[in-house]
């Protein structure tokens, strides 16, 4: 599945429910989330990295979705010919 694709079905299942959360409500979701990512990797919970990366990236599409932003979009524009400052791969920044 491609980022679009994914961030249309985080969309379909999750959008409303998130938008009448709104944005402020949404985010610290989303913190959350990255708590639990951050705890699974220092504890080095292998079993659960897999499902806390992915719940992290649903709450970062539906964020960009409420604001309005495309995620496939969004990091061709800034990564797409590699880093974003001296466009190389990998990057050579000093």
């Amino acid at each position: 599945m491609d980022i679009r694709a994914f961030q249309d079905l985080i969309e379909a299942i999750y959008y409303e429910r998130d938008s009448g959360r709104g944005l402020e409500g949404t985010h610290m979701w989303f913190c959350e989330e990255v708590g639990e990512l951050t705890r699974a990797l220092r504890r080095g919970q292998q079993d659960e990295l897999m499902g806390e990366f992915a719940d992290v990236f649903a709450w970062l599409s539906t964020l960009a979705s409420m604001s309005g932003i495309d995620l496939n979009e969004a990091v061709n524009a800034k990564y797409g010919r590699g880093c974003p400052r001296c466009e190389a791969t990998p990057c050579s920044c000093a």
